[in-house]
């Protein structure tokens, strides 16, 4: 079997590999840093260096295109999956301001393809860093430290990916039979990602106008993990949790670092029947007493379920609130609650947790009046 002889210039990328890879390194890193900076969420940035025997079949497939390693553009990609398209838009400008951009090796393919045209393509760059740009001025690289940069939104990638493995590299491949199904199959990927889009830009005017909101209709506020998130730092909810704080002699811990906590705490109110911020607002101002005094009598009894966090979490007077409308209403299971919390550790556990529960109900609330102090129980 005849060999095929290795061209020279795989021999002097071999040499130097080691100095590419410190470029993937450098080139990742400094995205990330530029992205972080901006405040972009992504879904992930990811890189290569193109191994030896690539470029050897690249080199044999177009003889006589590269003169030397300087003109073979793509031996370090980085790859930015987006979650949006509008942030493929986003990182390119950041692209384009940080680095010095090869046009005649760079292109936008999503503003090139034909209306007919499948392709869900992003933006492809080739550029240059500054020599004095840090990290890459620790390189020692020379002259051309080139890398490619490849921005697409995630429908983009899943479409570029599934393609490739297909085999269709370009239109003329696809046979006819199949074309149809790639035209229909763009126009929904280019519909998902515009409602994506859309819900996004939704989901961040929710929140710009949810304070206003609150303050002038909130019997028009739902119940929901960005409402519940807000309402946790504001009256009465606050000062609430101050109060069990101060009447357990703990501090109330504004910073814990728990994201789950309002979705447990908008899943107990939506099962105990609240789900408008008015409804809780009112409820919370007149069970203010009944849930200081319950919080205070229960929680020494059950330390081992909130010491651990050396003080009381945010939305302990919720949660309370939530026990004592629990214990009101026999369709109502207290242990559906301790569920939700992820308090439980084992079946006797929490049947011993429900005991303590009903038992300091029956001692704070008193049998008789049997939940007269809570609206709507």
């Amino acid at each position: 079997m005849k060999h095929l002889s290795t061209p020279p210039l795989v021999a002097t990328y071999e040499a130097s590999f080691a100095k590419y890879e410190a470029l993937l390194d450098a080139a990742v890193a400094h995205i990330t840093g530029l992205v972080e900076q901006a405040d972009l969420k992504i879904h992930h940035i990811t890189g290569r260096v193109k191994k030896p025997a690539s470029l050897g079949d690249k080199l044999r497939r177009k003889v006589g295109r590269y003169a030397s390693l300087c003109d073979v553009t793509d031996l370090v990609g980085v790859r930015v999956i987006t979650y949006f398209e509008s942030d493929v838009v986003a990182v390119s400008r950041l692209v384009e301001a940080a680095y010095t951009v090869d046009w005649n090796h760079s292109i936008d393919k999503s503003k090139m393809h034909d209306p007919d045209r499948f392709g869900y393509m992003g933006v492809h760059y080739v550029v240059q860093p500054s020599q004095e740009l840090w990290p890459f001025s620790e390189l020692g690289l020379g002259e051309c430290p080139r890398f490619e940069i490849q921005i697409r939104s995630i429908l983009q990638h899943a479409w570029a990916e599934i393609e490739h493995d297909l085999g269709y590299k370009n239109r003329a491949a696809v046979p006819r039979a199949v074309s149809r199904r790639f035209y229909r199959l763009a126009g929904l990927l280019e519909m998902a990602d515009e409602e994506f889009m859309a819900i996004a830009r939704m989901s961040r005017d929710y929140a710009a106008t949810l304070p206003q909101r609150v303050q002038d209709e909130p019997e028009s506020v739902f119940i929901d993990v960005q409402s519940l998130t807000y309402l946790l730092g504001q009256p009465p909810l606050r000062p609430l949790d101050e109060r069990v704080a101060g009447a357990l002699g703990v501090t109330l811990l504004t910073g814990w670092p728990d994201p789950e906590r309002p979705e447990r705490l908008t899943s107990l109110l939506h099962y105990v029947g609240v789900h408008s911020v008015a409804q809780l607002q009112k409820d919370l101002t007149r069970s203010e007493g009944e849930i200081v005094r319950f919080a205070a009598a229960l929680l020494p009894r059950l330390r081992e379920a909130w010491t651990p966090a050396g003080g009381a979490r945010p939305g302990t007077g919720v949660v309370h609130y939530v026990l004592l409308r629990a214990c009101a209403n026999p369709l109502l299971d207290e242990s559906e609650i301790i569920k939700l919390l992820d308090l439980s550790g084992g079946g006797a556990s929490q049947r011993q947790m429900v005991r303590t529960v009903r038992q300091v109900y029956a001692e704070v609330i008193g049998a008789v009046e049997g939940g007269a102090g809570l609206p709507g129980a």
